[in-house]
């Protein structure tokens, strides 16, 4: 009997011991397989497989936002995955840029750049900045809106552009800006080096804030892009006096360019792209890009963006770069005009 058990305790000592080398092969091999192919136990291998942000360096319901979110559902169709808005205001877009950049270039996060407030924080001798146009993988240009120049519904002072412009002559007048050399900075600066006008602009973190201050008796004169005050204009809620472009805009047939009211032409527009942190791989690049062309050029979309009043302009990767380094050699003309 007592053979009995031993024979029998061999027995299971045995089978537990090829049963541990059994399982630590399995595992060795799962692990191997794991390295070999560089993919997790919960990727596929495909791309994209899970939710995409999108950053936008401004406050919710600013232009950017607005724009970003309008386009969101049509991306979301052709990349067959979420995709999330994500709000990153602070530093005059500076937080969110550098966020973008800082990402891991995987392809799930990328975002809106803003020129020329971005080319104008590149060439600004006081900043020192992480990160630079080579810090990014450039995908694609969504929107070019004009500038617009905004008073008051109710503004008893001046009820069109030459009247603001005579007014602000005399007499010191605040205009809003969301940026040292941002687009709507430029613009005060230019009316007052051009026409001889005393604005003084007053910096705010982002649209929402220096629309809601305008529209609350804070400053003069609200300084931003025709996308962002089409709507307020036709509801009547706030009055463009002009808009700072070559020719009229389609939007607003009844608002006079700068040059058309009588003046000296001042030329002024904000372009918003995306792209995505440098070192993204090529097809991943090209997957992303052929999204946002699809996406971008969709009529029904393109119908949304002419509701809000916003141009699309939707260039491809390597002439949205042309883009952007041109507003960069723009602004380093103007070095005198910002004191540089």
């Amino acid at each position: 009997m007592k053979k009995l058990f031993s024979f029998v305790l061999v027995l299971l000592l045995v089978a537990g011991a090829l049963a541990a080398c059994s399982s630590q092969e399995s595992a060795s091999s799962k692990s191997t397989s794991g390295e070999s192919s560089g993919t997790s136990e919960n990727d596929d291998g495909k791309f994209p497989n899970k939710p995409i942000n999108v950053i936008v360096a401004y406050d919710a319901g600013g232009g950017t936002d607005t724009t970003a979110r309008t386009l969101q559902p049509y991306l979301e169709k052709e990349l067959g995955v979420p995709v999330n808005v994500i709000n990153k205001p602070g530093g005059s877009g500076w937080v969110g840029w550098t966020e973008i950049a800082n990402a891991e270039p995987d392809g799930y996060t990328i975002g809106y750049l803003n020129s020329p407030n971005f080319a104008s924080g590149l060439v600004n001798p006081t900043m020192q900045r992480g990160i630079d146009l080579d810090s990014f993988t450039i995908l694609a240009n969504h929107v070019a809106d004009p500038g617009a120049i905004v008073i008051r519904a109710d503004e008893d002072r001046f009820t069109n552009f030459k009247e603001l412009i005579d007014y602000a002559k005399k007499h010191e007048l605040t205009t809003t800006a969301t940026g040292v050399a941002g687009d709507d900075h430029l613009v005060t600066l230019k009316l007052n080096q051009k026409l001889d006008t005393k604005f003084r602009a007053i910096q705010f973190e982002g649209t929402a804030e220096s629309r809601s201050s305008f529209l609350g008796g804070h400053v003069d004169v609200l300084i931003t892009s025709v996308g962002e005050a089409y709507s307020m204009h036709q509801n009547n809620q706030l009055k463009v006096v002009a808009i700072t472009a070559k020719e009229k805009s389609s939007f607003l047939s009844d608002v006079p360019t700068v040059k058309e009211a009588g003046f000296d032409e001042i030329i002024s527009q904000s372009t918003r792209g995306l792209v995505a942190p440098k070192g993204l791989p090529e097809e991943k690049v090209e997957i992303l890009q052929d999204a946002l062309e699809k996406a971008i050029n969709n009529t029904e979309h393109q119908k949304k963006m002419k509701e809000l009043g916003t141009q699309v302009l939707y260039a491809n990767g390597d002439e949205y770069l042309k883009l952007l380094q041109q507003d960069i050699e723009d602004v380093k003309g103007l070095k005198d005009l910002l004191g540089w």
